[in-house]
């Protein structure tokens, strides 16, 4: 039954990914999907998105020593979109494909350039959590080794993304998101919970307990939550709405569905937990579903599973080779960026192919990439797009510091120095925004109050 369901899956993927391939005649369909997507379409992609392979099994890997505060991973992201909302808009209407070309826009064409060089070499690490996952997936329920997990999805995702580009995937992604909700809503209904250890108080573990801090929170959001109020992924999503709308009411969709989601996988991840401590995480969750579930639950479970992986590393995938296209070309809207995007989508499967076979935990190589660009690119981008007084002229300055020391600060925190990495993780942004307010310099201001000043001087 489970062979069956992934079997009756993967040909409904196929046949959309097909019918999403003939349906592609242009450069700009297959980088926007036409930018004629609508709420629904929108709200799956952005969903389905957000809640990668990476995401599931690193919130139900965290469960085990966080308790109910391992929902902060998932509610962070929500607080994040929440965060976007007010500039949701804005970035619509500013923006056309990629987070670069929208920087290019407040801080000049070197600040383009050096970003297209720094978020495909982070992202590598988000696109690499997903083969991670998805190889954990396969080994868990089809007894692969891990390399040949690594291999196979690896080879899925490529393919996958190259033939059908954003059409596909913004067609199979409210499919996908319907199945990643459904398996794990049902896998939490179904979980016999008067057979399994009793859960821990939820009033003494959330919102915090002696594994999970303040300050642990407050790191979460400054290098995971900001992602989302300034993201190449989710931004991807916003430039695919079909209007300003559209994408406001996305955004505000997703944000308010994650809450309750979080809750419900924190859940189903301490039943893991308790069933197979210190067991992987897919392979607590395979455990705990192969015993309680029927066979065709387990199956839906798989398929979620896999769902999650395949939509994130997608979307990924694609944003990664387009900003590597618009090192070469500043407007990818021609027919020669659209090969170079190709070929750069299979470099970057490839690169990150490699990066999982030596890398085997999710939320490391997830958390490494977003220090990294969060403590590059958030500050700049809120600058920017909330209307604060910047100095351009230390813009690149301010990014690569930023990325530096927070990426820096996180593989100390990786490597058992927890206090000094987070302290050093910390001065990343300080050094950011130091550097990005300094109050003198020809170039200071935001690009309103230049646009103004060059109108009134005209007139």
């Amino acid at each position: 039954m489970k062979t069956i369901i992934l079997i009756v899956y993967a040909l409904i993927l196929f046949l959309i990914g097909i019918h999403s391939y003939l349906k592609i005649k242009t450069p700009f369909d297959y980088f926007l999907a036409g930018k004629k997507t609508g709420v629904w379409q929108i709200s799956g992609s952005l969903l389905a998105t957000i809640l990668g392979g990476s995401a599931i099994l690193g919130t139900i890997g965290l469960a085990e020593s966080q308790s109910w505060a391992s929902a902060w991973y998932i509610l962070a992201a929500s607080l994040g979109l929440f965060g976007l909302l007010p500039i949701v808009r804005k970035v619509y209407a500013k923006g056309k494909f990629t987070l670069p070309e929208l920087i290019g826009q407040y801080y000049g064409e070197s600040a383009r350039k050096v970003t297209s060089v720094i978020i495909p070499i982070a992202w590598l690490g988000i696109v690499a959590a997903q083969i991670i996952a998805g190889a954990q997936i396969l080994v868990s329920f089809f007894g692969l080794e891990y390399s040949n997990g690594v291999y196979l999805t690896a080879g899925i995702f490529i393919v996958y993304t190259y033939i059908g580009g954003q059409v596909s995937i913004m067609k199979t992604d409210l499919f996908q998101a319907f199945f990643i909700l459904a398996g794990v809503i049902l896998t939490a209904i179904m979980i016999p919970a008067n057979r399994l250890p009793a859960l821990p108080d939820f009033a003494s573990h959330f919102p915090f307990n002696a594994h999970y801090s303040p300050f642990d929170l407050f790191i979460l959001i400054l290098t995971f939550s900001s992602t989302f109020v300034v993201g190449p992924d989710i931004y991807s999503r916003v430039f695919c709405a079909k209007d300003s709308k559209t994408a406001f009411r996305s955004v505000l969709i997703v944000a308010s569905i994650l809450i309750p989601f979080a809750f419900v996988l924190s859940y189903v991840g301490m039943f893991a937990a308790t069933f197979h401590q210190g067991a992987q995480n897919s392979s607590a969750l395979v455990n705990l579903a192969n015993i309680y579930l029927p066979e065709w639950a387990s199956g839906i479970l798989v398929a979620a599973l896999i769902s999650a992986v395949l939509s994130t590393a997608s979307t990924t995938l694609l944003t990664t080779s387009m900003i590597l296209s618009e090192l070469f070309h500043k407007d990818i809207n021609n027919q020669k960026s659209f090969g170079q995007t190709k070929l750069f989508l299979i470099a970057v499967g490839i690169l990150s192919m490699l990066i999982s076979l030596k890398v085997t935990s999710i939320v490391s190589s997830l958390l490494l990439a977003l220090s990294f660009y969060s403590g590059a690119f958030i500050i700049p981008m809120i600058a920017a797009l909330f209307n604060l007084p910047y100095n351009k002229r230390f813009s690149i300055a301010a990014m690569l510091s930023g990325g530096i020391l927070a990426l820096s600060g996180k593989l100390m925190m990786t490597f058992d120095h927890l206090e000094t990495g987070q302290y050093v993780l910390i001065s990343g942004f300080v050094m950011n925004a130091l550097l990005l307010f300094i109050p003198f310099g020809r170039e200071t201001g935001t690009r309103e109050d230049k646009e103004k000043s060059s109108q009134s001087q005209s007139q």
